[in-house]
């Protein structure tokens, strides 16, 4: 699964409710050269995240905001 920054941007604006513009500087470089995670080891453990990328980020947020230290305006 190859997933852009633009797609990742516009799911966290989803998930946190934001229905502002989404602008990108397209004079800047093109993001940051692929890094790709590998995951054999874990794979040979039979080790599989049960977490969705959209779900993960749901959850996180649901708990900062749960959190005494959450950010209040």
């Amino acid at each position: 699964m190859r997933n852009t920054i633009a797609e990742f941007t516009r799911v966290v604006a989803d998930i946190v409710g934001d229905c502002g513009e989404i602008n990108f500087d397209s004079s800047r470089p093109d993001g940051t050269p692929r890094k790709l995670l590998d995951v054999s080891r874990l794979d040979k453990l039979g080790w599989r995240a049960t977490t969705s990328l959209h779900d993960g980020l749901r959850r996180a947020y649901a708990a900062y905001h749960a959190s005494p230290v959450a950010v209040r305006e």
